[in-house]
């Protein structure tokens, strides 16, 4: 009965709203050219990437340097997707009205969070698709036909995405111009260079490491290579340890981090909204067209 009774209060509606909106949303950028060539554009480079690659392999071994890469760019596309994701739509559509819109419905606010998750955490998992296909040609090194692998990979997208995408929604609240968005790409650029995605993190100055550590792309990326290397290349790893335990309490520092923050920056931006504020926007936008 209780169950049944949050299902129809007015919170309730709002999520099945915002369930459905983040589908259609899905829909709709998945036929739109635009949208699809920003959502497979990186995946691209970084499939180009692996494919020059081919042929090397980590030093001192027989092992493919392509295959040790793969799964720290998965979870590096995990962590980019939940950060810059909901704050470059965010800026967007603080421009646009649509979140003064959302404002003015009652748990509007609450189904727009709900379809921005389902939304970005489908077009996260298309772009990481995307990724996978090309670079199925190292498959044979990775450990790709374990159940216990891909079960991995799954827990990893999902606690990926809660330790980001609030944080990602916080960051996009501050921005007061999607131009701004780009400060954010820099910004991602620079940690993804210390969180040893395209090489060992160990190759880096201890300072530089300690500073890797404490972002999520270093432990989405040493969560993916733990699913999907073989045991022996743990060698390269800090520790020598795939550190599954510290994985999980330092994305759960930032999903409650996020999850604070979040709630806070969001009321108070919307709170800030109006309808001249938008007009502004819309002008400033259209001025920097002409």
């Amino acid at each position: 009965m209780a169950q049944a009774g949050m299902l129809s209060s007015p919170r309730g509606a709002a999520v099945r709203a915002g369930l459905s909106r983040g589908w259609i949303e899905t829909r709709q950028s998945l036929t739109n050219v635009g949208d699809l060539i920003w959502y497979v554009m990186f995946p691209l480079i970084y499939a180009g990437v692996l494919f020059m690659m081919r042929g090397s392999t980590v030093p001192g071994t027989d092992f493919a340097l392509g295959a040790m890469v793969l799964p720290s760019i998965v979870g590096m596309s995990i962590a980019f997707g939940g950060l810059v994701g909901p704050s470059s739509v965010l800026a967007v559509e603080r421009e646009d009205g649509t979140l003064l819109r959302a404002k003015a419905t009652p748990n509007g606010m609450l189904g727009y969070l709900v379809g921005k998750i389902v939304n970005i955490a489908l077009t996260t998992a298309f772009s990481l698709v995307v990724l996978v296909i090309p670079g199925w040609g190292v498959r044979d090194q990775l450990r790709v036909d374990e159940p216990r692998a891909w079960l991995l990979i799954v827990a990893i997208f999902v606690l990926g995405l809660i330790a980001t995408v609030p944080i990602g929604a916080a960051l996009g609240s501050l921005l007061t111009s999607s131009a701004q968005t780009g400060l954010l790409m820099l910004g991602s650029s620079a940690m993804i260079a210390v969180s040893g995605i395209f090489y060992p993190i160990t190759a880096l100055p201890g300072w530089l490491q300690w500073v890797g550590q404490a972002l999520p792309f270093y432990w989405l990326g040493l969560g993916a290579r733990s699913a999907l290397l073989p045991p022996e290349m743990v060698a390269a790893e800090i520790g020598e340890s795939w550190r599954t335990v510290e994985m999980v309490g330092v994305l759960g520092v930032w999903a409650v981090a996020g999850l604070v923050l979040a709630p806070i920056l969001l009321r108070r931006m919307a709170q800030r909204e109006s309808g001249s504020d938008v007009a502004e926007r819309r002008e400033k936008v259209m001025t920097r067209g002409y």
